[in-house]
């Protein structure tokens, strides 16, 4: 069992979910930079890197038959299919990173939400939505990273998934990157000063009033 360091209170789970294109690799870049005490969940994942992506950094890059056997294991949170693709979950690092008093944060789709809920109901949930159904088309169009057949297939996969907003406890439409940031930052120090998050401090100062 992982034990939390003397002083730290338990860090935060925070999971952020959007369809393909919506923003939220570039929320998430640009909140880990402004916030201290956040560490960003590297998951295991069965594709191929993309350019400029690096192991341990964005994902770790495994086979299928080792993602697989993680899965027998029970090693991970939450694991799910997405494109073809295996994600998940580590628990290790994520107890790991609670321990050391860091909020975590999740970026898995609503499959993956689900599970996690199911099993750590104390977790604050996110849902990036893009502005319209039709500035996601073209933002997916624009970033080059896919041929048209796997954009056909991340919008219909798109239908799909905003169908889910209701499951989040936050909603941030990103249709202004400055403000989307702005709202996600405060999510974020919001779930810090839920009295779950403090409770243990809470605890100590009421001793001190003879409470």
């Amino acid at each position: 069992m992982t034990r939390l360091k003397t002083g730290s209170r338990p860090g935060s789970i925070i999971v952020i979910s959007a369809p393909s294109g919506a923003g939220k690799t570039t929320l998430v870049t640009g909140l880990l930079r402004s916030l201290p005490g956040l560490r960003f969940s590297v998951s295991h994942t069965t594709r191929r890197p993309r350019s400029g992506e690096r192991e341990g950094r964005e994902y770790f890059f495994v086979s299928r038959r080792l993602f697989e056997g993680m899965v027998k294991r029970g090693d991970f949170v939450e694991w799910a299919e997405v494109h073809g693709h295996l994600y998940g979950t580590s628990w290790k690092a994520l107890r790991q990173a609670q321990a050391d008093g860091h909020d975590v944060l999740l970026d898995i789709d609503v499959q993956g939400h689900r599970l996690v809920r199911r099993r750590l109901p104390e977790a604050v949930s996110i849902f990036v939505l893009p502005p319209s159904f039709q500035e996601l088309e073209r933002r997916l169009r624009r970033r080059h990273l896919d041929g048209p057949g796997e954009i056909e297939r991340r919008l219909a996969d798109a239908r799909q998934e905003v169908l889910h907003w209701k499951e989040y406890d936050f909603l941030i439409v990103n249709d202004a990157l400055t403000s989307a940031g702005r709202a996600l930052r405060s999510v974020v120090i919001a779930a810090r000063c839920r009295r779950l998050a403090q409770q243990d401090r809470a605890r100590e100062i009421a001793n001190g009033f003879g409470g």
